[in-house]
């Protein structure tokens, strides 16, 4: 009697646990249906609790070694104190390069891989892109070139004036204008950008404008405001987009949507400069991005597992591995959120309207 209640109660734990365990397929399926990929997500890795988490990524070698070479000799010759700050940990990676060896063994050399938790704790980090506009400007104003780049007024500490207050004329015969370009929408991309090329088409070498501050307004996000308004369909929404809807309205259609971003940027001409970012650094293309410094403090080296674009701005599939240095911030960029420095020009301006996507990171640190 006691051997056949045994056997009940074992078949009856066995039963139960089979049943648990179905239901825990069924829920981990119906939650994977509802888990979004377009966008590059991936959730391999499960949920991560903290938002760097001890982790051995079995990844592909890189594919920028080069370039980010460069771009540590380029912090080494521009900004010694940064340099010498992260010094062990670029030797320790120089040594890791050297070596061969796999994204699985920072441990020899003395580094760990701390994987990022993402916006969603299944590390996908949200992953943009930002380039260097190159923009046609004249020194003084003309009937096509008329719309003013300012530099920086000072303020003394009174508020400085809204875009509105600025597009009506407060700033201007006051000494401010650095230049004036013919398009109102290549100046905004130019402030969403942080910078420019500025080609004044004399034969002389373009002038780098670096960003030499904004107005303390607040920002509104224009793309928004034109998904918002039914203009551009929120899966197209790019840089290119905005600039094919500005073709064929009037300046004072463009001026009505800007206005609405009180926010404005002011900048400072440089001559026979790199492009740099916040780290007074030369940032080289793909291997440098901008994030929350309070999360990557400035010169820190990641590993990304980055998702690749289609020229007409799609996810595939594709994706490939870089190492990328953090020298660059950006007022959006906060928590568990790269934007991508993709180079100077049209075609990387062009990919950087599209990326709004999401990869897999790791901060290497002893």
């Amino acid at each position: 009697m006691k051997e056949k209640k045994r056997r009940y109660y074992r078949f009856y734990v066995l039963c139960t646990l089979c049943s648990l365990f179905i239901l825990s397929l069924l829920t981990s399926s119906q939650s994977n249906v509802n888990k979004p990929v377009k966008q590059g997500q991936q959730y391999k890795d499960g949920n991560l609790l903290f938002p760097f988490n001890v982790s051995y990524p079995q990844l592909a070698i890189p594919v920028n070694i080069s370039d980010y070479m460069i771009q540590i000799a380029k912090i080494k010759s521009s900004s010694p104190s940064l340099y010498l700050k992260n010094e062990h940990i670029y030797k320790a990676i120089d040594d890791w390069i050297n070596r061969s060896l796999g994204t699985d063994e920072f441990s020899k050399v003395g580094l760990k891989s701390y994987e990022m938790s993402g916006q969603d704790g299944y590390g996908n980090v949200h992953m943009t892109g930002y380039y260097t506009p190159i923009i046609k400007a004249r020194h003084e104003l003309t009937t096509d070139f008329k719309y003013p780049i300012y530099k920086m007024p000072v303020s003394e500490g009174k508020q400085l004036p809204n875009r509105e207050q600025i597009y009506n004329g407060i700033l201007a015969n006051k000494g401010l204008e650095i230049a004036y370009s013919n398009s109102l929408i290549d100046n905004f991309i130019m402030e969403v950008q942080g910078s420019a090329y500025v080609d004044f088409e004399d034969d002389l070498p373009l002038v780098f404008f670096s960003y030499g501050g904004k107005n303390g307004h607040g920002y509104s996000s224009i793309g928004r405001l034109l998904v918002e308004q039914g203009e551009i369909e929120k899966e197209k929404m790019s840089i290119q987009a905005i600039k094919d809807w500005a073709k064929n309205k009037s300046e004072e259609k463009i001026k009505e949507l800007l206005v609405q971003n009180h926010s404005f940027v002011f900048f400072e001409p440089k001559y026979n400069t790199e492009v740099k970012g916040a780290a007074n650094v030369p940032l080289i293309a793909n291997a440098s991005i901008a994030s929350d410094k309070s999360l990557i403090p400035m010169g820190s080296v990641v590993l990304v597992d980055v998702p690749l674009l289609d020229s007409d701005g799609q996810y595939r599939g594709r994706r490939e591995n870089r190492l990328m240095v953090a020298l660059d911030v950006g007022g959006a960029i906060k928590g568990q959120h790269f934007d991508l420095y993709l180079g100077v020009g049209d075609q990387p301006g062009k990919l950087a309207g599209y990326y709004n996507h999401y990869g897999r990171a790791w901060l290497l640190k002893p």
